[in-house]
């Protein structure tokens, strides 16, 4: 591999990879369903075909992946299509962007490798500039899945300038809207960005007790909380007496577990909105999509073990340099940060964790 190049970065790899390495066991997947959602949300643009996405994009047909033993034999094995109101079914969110799909692919890739259930796994993209059903069913033919189109005019003038332009892009904010793109009957969703793999089973997340709280992430409460906002918000209490009575923690919005019962109940997508509004105005946060979610939930959010998001693989925003693994166990490696692994692997300058990313990818064919 390219990255064998770093002699002291491949031998740090190969010991994580032992650590995390799967049962090399392969699982087949269930088969894909198609959107049928037609509301404001859910419009698929007619002008742009599939074709198009497949005659830029080639990616190998991924293994087939079933269930093992213990997830039982009649449950899950769904004949003439499956439900997504299904109450057996583990829901995951994962946006789709041409800039980013590789990520996703892999993402998807790494927690059907990892699952001891696959099939009881149900992934809702979540798409604005393109249609990619047809790539994502030919990548994996038996998945269960459904494409939403989220709309980038709902949030166009509510998104600010920001650190990053690739934070100022529309597709970021979709996770904000999940409990309208969602069906009512889905409860419960594990939300992932599309840089980073799963190397455990996601049904471990997906269990996760949020007891009185809305949304679950791991915490990082040694963080300067007050640097993901301006002097402005900390010198005016109409804004920073939002945090009176909770101790805010910074926590990164790549992975998190959804009660959606409770966030439509509340109304918490309109919540966020206000504070978006208030940075059109103000200029109270520097970054993207991240403080408003903040603003909104720090302080409130059921703690998850931060093996579910070893975060900053991608290095600082503004070298991109290498970032090592935090101490402790592992179960999500996340590259947030302006270094994304396959473009790094692309371009024969890879850090020595990329390694354990490229297992995963699907992208070119068959080597």
């Amino acid at each position: 591999m390219l990255w064998i190049m770093r002699l002291s970065g491949f031998f740090s790899a190969a010991m994580v990879m032992i650590v995390l390495s799967p049962s090399l066991q392969s699982f087949p997947p269930a088969e894909a369903i198609r959107s049928s959602h037609l509301d404001t949300y859910l419009r698929l643009p007619s002008q742009v075909s599939a074709i198009d996405s497949l005659n830029r994009f080639s990616f190998r047909k991924a293994s087939v992946f079933r269930n093992a033993d213990e997830c039982g034999s009649s449950a899950y094995k769904i004949t003439g299509g499956a439900s997504v109101c299904d109450p057996s079914l583990v829901h995951v969110a994962i946006t789709l962007d041409v800039e980013y799909l590789r990520g996703s692919i892999a993402a998807v890739h790494s927690i059907l490798q990892h699952s001891m259930c696959p099939e009881n796994i149900f992934f809702h993209f979540l798409v604005s500039d393109t249609n990619l059903e047809t790539l994502v069913r030919s990548t994996f033919p038996q998945l269960k899945f459904k494409v939403y189109y989220f709309d980038p005019k709902i949030v166009r003038n509510l998104i600010s300038t920001s650190v990053r332009q690739a934070l100022e892009q529309p597709l970021n904010y979709a996770r904000n809207y999940l409990a309208d793109l969602l069906e009512p009957c889905v409860r419960r969703v594990i939300y992932l960005d599309s840089d980073l793999v799963v190397v455990d089973d996601i049904a471990k997340l997906w269990i996760t007790s949020l007891g009185s709280r809305t949304i679950g992430a791991p915490e990082y409460c040694h963080a300067n909380f007050t640097k993901y906002f301006t002097a402005t918000f900390w010198s005016d209490k109409r804004f920073s007496a939002t945090f009176n009575g909770r101790k805010p923690c910074y926590f990164n919005t790549g992975v998190m577990v959804i009660d959606l019962v409770k966030w439509r109940r509340v109304g918490y997508t309109k919540r966020i909105e206000r504070w978006m509004e208030i940075q059109k105005s103000d200029r109270i946060y520097e970054l993207g999509s991240l403080p408003p979610f903040l603003l909104v939930f720090a302080g409130r959010v059921a703690p998850i073990e931060h093996r579910w998001n070893q975060h900053g693989l991608g290095g600082d925003n503004v070298r991109g340099s290498c970032r090592n693994l935090h101490p402790g166990p592992v179960s999500l490696l996340h590259w947030s940060g302006s270094g994304k692994p396959w473009l790094r692997l692309d371009s024969r300058r890879p850090c020595p964790l990329d390694a354990l990313w490229a297992p995963y990818d699907l992208y070119g064919h068959s080597r």
